[in-house]
């Protein structure tokens, strides 16, 4: 098949070149050209020509019919991809784009979804097939992780599945040959592992390059539409956490799924940030074990050890993962400074809070924070980018300073301002009412509390 005409057309302005450079003579844009196929006379005048018909409301519902969900296998996940009662879970036809960091778990979550997941409900073959586009790993690779997890312990919160799929694999980089091989097989489920490392004959760039990930993801995607097929894309991040490639590569796919968690921590979590069948707000907590995921239903228990009640510089805080409220540990840790300028480390918090809290505790509740080198941690090893934990870390600074401990029946929720004062955040209802089942006796929080300096006095902390 001989090869398409392609063009260089800058992603900022539009410009086009008929060869590629290196910055934009139009916008001077550096590294903006991408190559990008051009369609010849012929097939625009085809398209022009050809007539469109458009589709009733009744062709719709019918067409609907064919896009329902069948489960992951895991409620934790099931929870993230969306649905309503026994309706959840992936729709069939749907590409999800799995991220995270190097290591982090992408393989074997995928490849414990499609030993999991009963495909076979979806169709009347008696074995499911799962097909493994390989760009990166070989087969042989692929089936120690599957021996692997096949071997281990059965997932107490797994749903059991009654059929073992049929894994097929193809380790070609190219596309469209994937493509056409999937044409024959038909299979039930798609892996994609991942788009970097796979290239289109259509382009003449290297794999992983702006513009093959943009076209791989484009066939891929129209494929999966056609065939009705449900395929996980695994996508790479770069050094600042983004998704490698271009940006259009998100709009492209239907579900955008981000897998984080701390390297020297076993708890991930599953955050959904684009999903075009469900709500963007519910997060999955797992467990990163030996035998590969496993589901974490009550997420306080590993968050939150009995083994700290009672210490200094320890409180419990209720903070909302998605529209799931949980109840955290805030550890604090305050010693004389030998130093200058005091030392502020912080794990799972940003630096910025930290100096924040420091100034307002020193300013509005004279506390000596400035003679303190002040160590915070959310344990559990997860990061908490929400303010509604400020009050918390602040009555555990004051209580590693004061040397007082805090009770474990008290929670604290509340975004602390500048001016010393306790804010009011989203849902605390809800946290509250979180709190109080899982044993927390009483809330410090807004609505208890107008400032920090009062939260410490009712504390007896000064």
């Amino acid at each position: 098949m001989a090869r398409a005409e392609t063009i260089f057309a800058c992603q900022e302005c539009g410009w086009q070149s008929a060869r590629w450079q290196g910055q934009c003579a139009q916008c001077h844009t550096w590294n903006s050209l991408v190559e990008e196929p051009l369609a010849g006379p012929s097939i625009v005048a085809k398209k022009v020509n050809t007539a469109i018909s458009g589709l009733t409301l009744p062709e719709v519902e019918r067409m609907s019919r064919s896009f329902s969900r069948f489960s992951s296998g895991y409620d934790e996940l099931d929870r993230v991809l969306g649905g309503k009662n026994d309706d959840v879970g992936i729709v069939q036809g749907a590409v999800l784009l799995v991220s995270g960091e190097p290591g982090i778990g992408k393989s074997t979550l995928l490849t414990q979804i499609a030993l999991t997941t009963d495909l076979s409900k979806k169709n009347t073959q008696k074995e499911a097939v799962v097909a493994y586009l390989c760009g990166e790993e070989n087969p042989e690779q692929i089936l120690l992780r599957i021996k692997r997890l096949q071997d281990s312990e059965p997932k107490k919160n797994s749903k059991e599945k009654t059929h073992a799929p049929s894994w097929h694999f193809f380790t070609t980089q190219s596309i469209d040959a994937a493509l056409q091989a999937l044409n024959k097989l038909k299979p039930d489920l798609v892996i994609v592992d991942s788009v970097q490392s796979f290239r289109s004959e259509e382009l003449t760039g290297a794999a992983g390059s702006v513009g093959q990930v943009r076209a791989v993801t484009n066939v891929v995607t129209q494929w999966a539409k056609e065939h009705l097929t449900p395929v996980f894309i695994v996508g790479h991040v770069t050094k600042e956490g983004g998704i490698a490639g271009p940006k259009v590569l998100e709009h492209i796919v239907d579900v955008v799924l981000e897998i984080s968690g701390e390297r020297t921590s076993d708890l991930r979590l599953v955050r959904a940030y684009k999903n075009r069948f469900g709500a963007t707000d519910e997060v999955g907590v797992f467990r990163m074990m030996e035998q590969g995921f496993v589901e974490v239903p009550n997420p306080t228990d590993v968050m939150v050890q009995q083994g700290t009640s009672g210490t200094p510089g320890s409180v419990l805080a209720a903070i909302l993962e998605g529209s799931r409220p949980l109840l955290i540990e805030l550890q604090a840790l305050a010693v004389r400074s030998q130093l200058a300028m005091p030392r502020r480390v912080g794990r799972g918090v940003g630096l910025s809070r930290i100096q924040v809290l420091a100034a307002v505790l020193e300013k509005h509740c004279k506390l000596p924070v400035s003679q303190y080198d002040v160590f915070l941690s959310v344990a559990g090893g997860i990061v908490v980018h929400e303010p509604a934990i400020d009050l918390g870390f602040a009555v555990a600074i004051a209580s590693s300073i004061a040397n007082k401990p805090i009770p474990r029946a008290y929670a604290f929720i509340g975004e602390v301002g500048l001016l010393g004062e306790v804010r009011l955040v989203p849902y605390a209802d809800s946290r509250s009412r979180s709190a109080k089942r899982l044993g927390v006796e009483r809330i410090f929080s807004h609505e208890s509390h107008a400032t920090v300096e009062a939260v410490l006095r009712d504390l007896a902390i000064r």
